[in-house]
């Protein structure tokens, strides 16, 4: 059964390289959220149109892979709990999987501000983030959702049946990706 997972969290907390492990570890195709926002940013700037171009993009995307006979897909993104059209999102995409009868886990990562901060500069994190490349934008971001927004769950939010939560503050990502691969037996 092809398997979709979806890892979450703050920004810099390491949902992409966290990724990139399990994808190496499990045959598993990561599509990181960058990898549409680094695409239009540079023809639209952060606009309206870059923002619905992006969604396009990823229900596409999301649509031709659920019914490929691909292993299964790792999508990573920030989810803003206090914004109901993440919510909406989130089931939305789900439910293109589901309607193949995807199997969906779900992935929670969360870290220290401090650590998160110290991430956000990694040469790994810039290499692949063309838009995270202006580090003093890209930290004030970082603090200012710290101060305006909930990007973790709050105990027993998230009451699906594969859902898993590691604070990665102390570990490497492929330590992560291992915690993933067995919990998730992928």
């Amino acid at each position: 059964m092809e398997k979709f997972v979806f890892i979450f969290g703050p920004q810099a907390v390491g949902k992409m390289t966290v990724g990139q492990e399990l994808a190496s570890i499990t045959g598993l195709k990561l599509f990181h959220n960058h990898m549409t926002i680094d695409l239009l940013e540079p023809l639209f700037g952060f606009s309206p149109e870059m923002w619905h171009l992006t969604t396009t993009f990823r229900r596409e995307i999301f649509r031709t892979f659920s019914t490929s006979e691909q292993y299964g897909m790792i999508f990573t993104k920030v989810w803003y709990f206090d914004k109901q059209e993440d919510w909406d999102e989130i089931e939305s995409i789900c439910e293109i999987f589901r309607e193949q009868g995807v199997e969906i886990y779900f992935v929670e990562l969360e870290a220290d501000v401090e650590e998160r901060l110290f991430r956000n500069k990694t040469p790994h994190r810039l290499e692949n983030k063309p838009t995270k490349r202006n580090v003093v934008q890209s930290e004030q971001n970082l603090l200012d959702s710290v101060e305006n927004r909930r990007l973790n769950s709050l105990e027993g939010e998230i009451s699906v049946k594969n859902y898993l939560r590691i604070d990665n503050t102390n570990m490497d990502a492929l330590e992560a990706a291992l915690i993933i691969k067995k919990e998730f037996v992928l």
